[in-house]
């Protein structure tokens, strides 16, 4: 692995995931002297990846069922 011109590195999918470096998701870099770690950063403002995707969702369904018929519906075998 190498590092470009513009100071760029790929990190390997197997390790973003282990790490949960999703997209977008904020890090910094610390070096001790012989050591470079990525860091990633809390968001500050309390959201996350899942109130992302709840936030995109949030009134997108068509259904008009009551969340009592919804799990009444998952018990039913």
């Amino acid at each position: 692995m190498r590092i470009t011109s513009k100071g760029q590195v790929t990190i390997p999918a197997r390790i973003r995931e282990s790490a949960g470096l999703l997209p977008n998701t904020e890090v910094e870099f610390d070096f001790d002297g012989s050591v470079v770690r990525i860091i990633p950063i809390p968001p500050k403002d309390g959201t996350g990846r899942g109130t992302e995707i709840i936030r995109r969702l949030w009134g997108t369904s068509d259904i008009s069922m009551t969340t009592d018929e919804i799990v009444a519906l998952t018990r039913d075998s």
